[in-house]
């Protein structure tokens, strides 16, 4: 029986914790729905038969894959469940009555009648037991189905005949007496009420039965990859060319790539997977996934005549396994080499159980004429969907692409179990100077608390951390750079401080050397553990960051580049050409690891990051698209820059189908290493992003079929506790093989960063075939503006009306576990607030010395209190932001900003409401309007409405205000930290006041420090939650409101309604 399990899905909100302010379970809690179902029985080798004892389909089918899971102990692994043949009233909800008693009927026929009876149809054979095995080969997959929709299983296979997918409402075809995996879907409707399921149909034969079923609707996908040569291939059939897209209401949830020639291979059937299922799929979210499997295109199949491994298999299960919480269900189809066929479905097996993926050994490119049949079918269901609407289409290179790689070493097999590194003696690494730096030492025990609280670290093994040595820090680094560094140890706090200041954003204490030889040492142990299979992958909980580190230059609060040394180390333990990948998801580029390998063709370096137009943190054009490597690294490294936009899940997750995966797959690396900065999180005060922890674990799944499984994940940056502790202990949860959680229904990606995907595509595609799809740009001119609606079927489905072949298939939903949507373009306010907020820009952006000029996010020099301050009006302190407005005024993002209220003016609407643009500056910690001006609108002198924003009327922390003291509040009282006497908020969870953003950030880091959300500002009374970045006003805030209204005014304000 499969040991592992998955985190039931909460949608209660996007950070789950065990706190006051959510009582629920955390969302990487293991749920109940625990091991793989199998279904097997010597009654389906009754049906054979009786006037050709050589047929292909015969009754060994069964038991050679039946005997070969024995002997591999994958049986032992399973949960038996018992057969049963399905009901004439399941059966009924396919196939006609007429139909089910004619094959009843053959029960009592004589041989000469059941050969009759069979030649009437195509590529059939009839016996007297045939209509009880059909039943039964129906009724395993029901049982399956029962089984894993009530969760008493996390998935299933049913090693049945005979087969299913070409039979048809009223006739048997093709070998199949009653449609199994169609019975399953509409059962599953019907008993189990799911309103979407997705079949995939990886036989080599089109599945024509299985269309015709569903081809008007909606609620059911359909995908079939299938050998078609232009309809020269049995069925003989054009419904099973690309064009062959549904009709009436179904029309684009028909999928069909067919392959117009033999011999495709492993990179062909992957990339069909990778570039239209998964993103097709994603946005569908079935809630059931059953598969039509059929391993005929395996090779050594005679029929089949394809080049696909049996380990392939192994690959697409598991990018199957990511969608609908884990619920798949096989059946087998066709497959007619008996031990190709029992080592392919043994292969899909392991998968289900949590196996990892095996390495492939054929080429990870696909083939042209698979490029070409990929492309067609892309370019029929862009209309109806709109994660293929983020491929502009156009030219793409056709340029002879890097050679394929092939795997020369097999690695040790690993143990099931995963890695886990940590070591408390990393928090001694501080800053001396500011106790509220954001790259704080209490990242790491938080992070590690929130594994033990959950039961993570019991189920990983505990690896021990060591010190790196100086000759594996030359790796990487130069020796001057490694002296200097350990020349801190000796340090007085004078000469750190200077020697810090000699870096870009870097403190250093006398304990900064140590703890990044424990980072880096840690990681190593876990890099050898996964190498020689001690372990099957790892996590590495380390601290100081890395990936800013230059080979001769510490940066970004980084000494030491802990995933480039850990990738160097790992080639020098095995051999130097070991194929790695480095992904970086850390939302600052990483400017170290890029330049150490970018001559390197070893290394595939993958970043996604916040850019900016070169504006954001390390501040370098090294970081755009168009870098990919220099010399035999040219290609390698592949940037993808995000501009202008807040982005999050939909950015993420598009960027990864299109461009990070099908990169990856052809690179096929022998170790994964992820960078895994957690500073793109939805709440990070640095990255300002909205990534979520569940998208994490879909990434971090999507990386395990990578490898071989072997995927380290270190920590980067990440400076919101919760956020961080939340979204590592996800991608711990999908190393321990845990199913992925359900993601609520996502908004298409930001206009931007479609443009930004699209230039990645068109860089790199000269070097990885993979990625070039080709799609007439005619195509995406000729679209309409989508305009999703609504259409409930008779079966209360609530899918679109296809009324309208171009349009959008997905609406834009969000729910309160989904992150908020920017459809508007609130490109000068994200870049201004990067500059001014959140960013981690240098002295090369602006001269300007104002405290808004941020050198690293948090740590900029702080501003000390004067008598000058201290001398501030009332009317001063009623508009904080003068002296910074007036410093920034010569600046060009200040002048276009300022632009944008005249083009307002200049409109028909005449007034734009810019929720972005004051949500940005709450976030900042001041505001320019009143509690009137953000509650009830405001208009100037001049009768010109003015910019206001909506607080939200409620949100889920307003539990987490406490009574107001006793003594009231003092509305005058200075910072508790720095007794600055301006900008100042007072925290409604414990009523400290501190200072904001543009004076010394106290607040902000306090905010991070406790995890208190909600601060009421002493300049306008209005209320802000970091959580939800956005003002609140709710009754539950009056009581703090009204003491500080009555404090500053002498008078109390009216009841909030």
């Amino acid at each position: 029986m499969n040991s592992t399990s998955a985190p039931s899905p909460k949608g209660s909100g996007r950070f789950p914790k065990k706190t006051h302010q959510n009582p629920g379970k955390d969302s990487c809690e293991k749920p109940t729905a625990v091991g793989t179902g199998l279904v097997s029985s010597e009654l389906f080798s009754r049906h054979r038969c009786l006037w050709d004892s050589s047929h292909p389909e015969c009754p060994e089918r069964v038991t050679a894959v039946v005997r070969m899971m024995e002997t591999e102990g994958l049986l032992s692994r399973c949960l038996q469940v018992e057969v049963r043949a399905a009901l004439e009233e399941e059966l009924s909800q396919v196939h006609s009555k007429d139909y089910i008693e004619l094959m009843k009927s053959t029960q009592q026929m004589t041989e000469e009648e059941l050969k009759c009876v069979s030649d009437r149809y195509d590529s059939v054979y009839l016996h007297p037991d045939s209509f009880s095995c059909a039943c039964l080969a129906a009724g395993s997959v029901l049982q399956l189905v029962d089984k894993v929709m009530t969760s008493e299983l996390r998935n299933g296979f049913a090693v049945c005949r005979p087969p299913g997918h070409h039979a048809q409402a009223d006739q048997m075809n093709g070998y199949s007496m009653f449609n199994n995996v169609a019975v399953a879907a509409r059962y599953a409707q019907k008993r189990h009420g799911v309103r979407r399921v997705l079949i995939v149909d990886w036989d080599v034969h089109h599945g024509q039965g299985i269309q015709y079923t569903f081809q008007e609707d909606p609620s059911v996908l359909y995908f079939s990859v299938h050998r078609y040569e232009d309809g020269s291939f049995w069925p003989h059939l054009p419904e099973g060319d690309s064009s062959a897209l549904g009709s009436g209401a179904g029309e684009g949830y028909n999928i069909n790539v067919p392959w117009n020639k033999t011999g495709m291979e492993d990179g062909d059937y992957v990339t069909a997977f990778q570039r239209i299922l998964v993103p097709v799929a994603y946005e569908f979210q079935p809630q059931l996934v059953l598969v039509a499997a059929g391993f005929d295109s395996v090779a050594g199949d005679p029929k089949g005549e394809m080049c696909v491994s049996p380990q392939c298999f192994s690959v697409l299960t598991h990018m199957l396994m990511g969608l609908a919480g884990g619920r798949i269900v096989l059946s087998l189809e066709g497959g007619y080499n008996l031990q190709a066929t029992a080592e392919a479905a043994c292969a899909s097996l392991r998968t289900l159980l949590g196996d990892p993926c095996p390495h492939l050994n054929s080429p990870g490119a696909p083939s042209e004429s698979a490029l070409t049949s990929i492309s067609k079918t892309v370019a029929a269901l862009y209309p109806f969907w709109t994660c293929l609407q983020t491929l502009e289409g156009g030219p793409l290179s056709e340029a002879q692409p890097l050679p394929s790689a092939v795997c020369v070493e097999q690695l040790e097999s690993s143990e099931r179990v995963t890695g886990l590194v940590y070591d408390e003696r990393m928090m001694e690494h501080h800053n001396m100077w500011d106790s509220h730096h954001p790259e704080a030492p209490q990242r790491i025990f938080r992070i590690f608390s929130h594994h033990e609280d959950l039961g993570l670290v019991d189920r990983c093994r505990r690896l021990p951390a060591r010190l790196a040595t100086e000759q594996e820090l030359a790796l990487c680094h130069g020796l001057q750079h490694i002296a200097t560094i350990k020349s801190s140890e000796q340090m007085k706090p004078r000469d750190l401080n200077r020697l810090g200041d000699e870096y870009n954003s870097i403190y250093i204490s006398k304990e900064s050397y140590k703890c990044a030889l424990l980072a880096a040492g840690a990681c190593f142990n876990v890099a050898q553990g996964i190498l020689t299979g001690q372990v099957r992958n790892g996590v590495a909980i380390v601290r100081p960051p890395g990936h800013h580190a230059e080979r001769d230059t510490a940066c970004g609060f980084c000494f030491f580049n802990t995933a480039a040394l850990t990738a160097r180390y790992a080639q020098s333990i095995t051999h130097n050409a070991l194929r790695v990948l480095i992904l970086d998801w850390d939302v600052h580029h990483g400017n170290g690891t890029q330049h150490i390998f970018e001559d390197d063709d070893s290394v595939l370096y993958v970043s996604l990051h916040r850019y900016e137009e070169g504006s954001f943190f390390p501040s370098s054009e090294d970081a755009n698209y168009d870098k990919v490597g220099r010399g035999k690294g040219t290609g390698y490294n592949v940037n993808i820059p995000w501009n202008n936009a807040k982005m999050g899940d939909p950015e993420y997750l598009a960027a990864f189908h299109h461009v990070v995966m099908p990169i990856a797959r052809e690179f096929a690396p022998e170790l994964v290493l992820v960078s895994a900065g957690f500073d793109a999180a939805q709440g990070d005060p640095l990255g300002g992003y909205r990534v979520t922890p569940e998208c994490y674990a879909h990434l971090t799944h999507q990386l395990l079929s990578l490898a071989a499984g072997r995927v380290l994940v270190l920590l980067e940056g990440g400076y919101n506790l919760n956020s961080i502790s939340t979204s590592m202990a996800m991608c711990t949860s999908m190393l321990l093989g845990d199913t992925p959680p359900l993601l609520p229904p996502l908004p298409p990606p930001h206009p931007s960063a479609v443009i930004s995907i699209n230039n990645v595509l068109r860089a790199h595609a000269p070097y990885w075939r993979s990625l070039r799809v080709q799609i007439p740009e005619a195509l995406r001119l000729s679209l309409r503006s989508p305009k999703p609606k609504i259409k409930h079927t008779p079966r209360g489905k609530d899918e679109f009306s296809p009324s309208q072949p171009q349009r959008q298939r997905t609406p834009v939903m969000t729910s309160p576990a989904s992150p908020p949507t920017d459809q508007e373009d609130s490109g000068l306010d994200e870049l201004t607030q990067g500059l001014h907020a959140l960013d981690l820009s240098v002295s090369t952006i602006s001269t300007s010395s104002s405290p808004a000029s941020v050198p690293v996010g948090g740590a900029r020099p702080k501003v000390k209190s004067s008598p000058q301050r201290d001398s501030f009006s009332a009317e001063q302190e009623a508009s904080p932001v003068q002296a910074m407005d007036k410093d920034m005024e010569s600046t060009p993002i200040k002048q276009e900003k300022e632009a944008v209220p005249q083009a307002a003016e200049e409109s028909e609407a005449g007034a734009v409401c810019d929720q972005e643009s004051a949500a940005l500056e709450g976030a900042c910690g001041y505001t320019k309007k009143s509690v009137f001006e953000l509650v009830c609108g405001a208009v100037d002198m001049a009768g010109d409405t003015m910019y206001v924003v909506d607080p939200l009327a409620w949100c889920p922390h307003l539990e987490s205000v406490c009574p107001v003291p006793a003594g009231g509040i003092d509305v005058f009282r200075p910072c508790e930290e720095c007794g600055a006497e301006t900008e100042n908020w007072i925290c409604l969870c414990c009523y400290k006041v501190l200072c904001g953003r543009f004076v010394n950030e106290h607040m902000v880091a306090h905010g991070l420090m406790t995890s208190h959300p909600l601060v009421l500002s002493f300049a306008d009374l209005s209320v802000w939650c970091y959580c939800c970045e956005s003002y609140v006003h709710n009754q539950v805030l009056y009581e703090a409101k009204n003491a500080a209204h009555l404090a500053k005014f002498g008078e109390e304000i009216p009841p909030i309604n």
